[in-house]
Order: C-alpha cells, then structure tokens, then sequence
C-alpha cells in the first residue's frame, strides 16, 4: 500500500493499524517510494538471508582508516597553489 507524506501524517493513527494488522505500507514523496514502515514480527529481508544461511554476520568489527600522515610545506598556501599551477 502506497502513502504520500501528507496523507501519513494526516492519518498516521489509521495507517499504522494498517500495519499492525500484516500490511506493509510504502511512504511515497511527489510519487517517488522514500520508505516502508513494516511490522516488527515481519522479518527484514537481511534478517531473512541470515535465517536460509546465505550470508553471515561480519567476523569482528571494521576497523578505522588510519589518519593520513601530515603533509610538510613550505611556504604560505598562495605559494603552493601557484607552484602548483606552473
């Protein structure tokens, strides 16, 4: 079921019983899907693909980028643009 924006708000009580009762509801802006309100029993479709095995949760977290070494200059920034320029 499709929802524009304002019509969610306007009768946002109406339209999440909606979703209490199975239906998934797609909010709409100007016609162009931007989410979907689901109920909570449903699984995600992540969710799903862990359950069949298909895919499996990261091992350990991501680590950071390591920070960029600071770059040495010499000379105000104008130089550096115009040195860079020739």
């Amino acid at each position: 079921m499709d929802v524009e924006i304002r019509e969610l708000r306007d009768g946002l009580s109406h339209h999440l019983a909606e979703v209490r009762t199975g239906h998934i509801l797609t909010v709409t802006d100007h016609g162009t899907p931007i989410a979907r309100i689901v109920p909570v029993e449903r699984p995600t479709r992540l969710e799903q693909l862990r359950a069949e095995g298909r895919v499996q949760p990261a091992r350990r977290p991501k680590e950071p980028a390591p920070e960029p070494e600071p770059i040495q200059g010499h000379g105000s920034v104008t130089e550096l643009i115009d040195e860079q320029r020739r």
